[in-house]
């Protein structure tokens, strides 16, 4: 069992990965993805803090070394701002489903920026894991059923746009994650992902800034529904999700990890028919279960 810790904590990062998805999608619909992105940051920062105070004694990462803030801290922005960003707002454009289903996308991207950063290799067996993977996302990103007129069937393409977000916060968080690896080494995950964080909240506090947001985000606290929503999606995602997200990575190759977590998409059809009644076409599901299929060659 203790050869399957990296393999483990991916598998629980996808459960997580899910529940979180859902929760952000509807929190973002309802109060806009900047200032969802932010906030449940700053909730998570208090969760990795009161955790790592009672755990380790540190509430803040003092133990961390220069080579570790450095590195993690470029993580944290190229993860959780470029990424995340993306992919949030590609949870309002296409919905989680369908942006999950892109992000499986994050496996190739890391084995490659792992085997340039770090020199990391893979087996033909994990590459064709890969191709499995990638090939069920051809199948519902170009066309998406909508509906039926008669015996004429209306296909609308999926909105290019969408795709776009979605395959930026691929790329940002495959990145990010290659860096989490190269940048903790030893240390411990829950503190290496405080500094993610805090390096994510500056990151996006810049962008808001920028944008002149902070009047969203004021409006977004005054949300109960869905201040509760980010806390939900703080737990299961910047804590708890991106934390074992590092201890996979940590114990496995970057490639295997990410491939792993891929199996979301597969996770979220069942969850989004039960909560938001979403129908579940056949495309989606073949296209889901293709995608996710190369994940058992890992375990063989």
């Amino acid at each position: 069992m203790e050869m399957r810790v990296g393999e483990l904590a991916a598998l629980f990062t996808a459960v997580c990965w899910t529940i979180t998805a859902m929760a952000f999608e509807t929190a973002s619909r309802k109060v806009g993805s900047v200032p969802v992105n932010i906030i449940r940051l700053v909730m998570a920062l208090l969760l990795l803090s009161l955790f790592s105070w009672i755990r380790r004694g540190f509430f803040f990462p003092a133990d961390a070394t220069t080579y570790n803030w450095v590195w993690l801290a470029l993580s944290g922005l190229v993860g959780f701002v470029v990424g995340d960003l993306f992919l949030f707002k590609a949870f309002t454009v296409i919905g989680s489903r369908l942006s999950l289903l892109i992000m499986t996308l994050v496996p190739p991207i890391a084995a490659f920026v792992g085997w340039l950063l770090m020199g990391e290799t893979l087996e033909w067996i994990h590459i064709g894991g890969m191709a499995l993977t990638m090939s069920g996302i051809a199948l519902v990103i170009f066309y998406k059923q909508r509906k039926k007129a008669g015996d004429q069937k209306d296909i609308t393409k999926v909105p290019v746009q969408g795709v776009f977000f979605a395959v930026m916060g691929a790329a940002g968080q495959a990145t990010g994650l290659v860096l989490s690896k190269f940048g903790m080494r030893e240390y411990d995950p829950f503190s290496a992902t405080q500094i993610r964080v805090m390096a994510g909240i500056i990151g996006f506090a810049i962008v808001i800034h920028v944008f002149r947001k902070w009047e969203a985000v004021g409006i977004a606290i005054s949300n109960k529904t869905a201040m509760w929503l980010m806390l939900i999606g703080a737990t299961f995602g910047p804590f708890l999700g991106v934390s074992s997200s590092l201890i996979a990575v940590q114990n496995t190759a970057t490639g295997i990890a990410s491939t792993i977590m891929a199996i979301s998409p597969i996770l979220i059809l069942p969850a989004t028919f039960v909560i938001f009644r979403h129908p579940v076409s056949w495309k989606e599901f073949i296209g889901a279960m293709i995608s996710v299929a190369g994940v058992t060659l890992f375990f063989l």
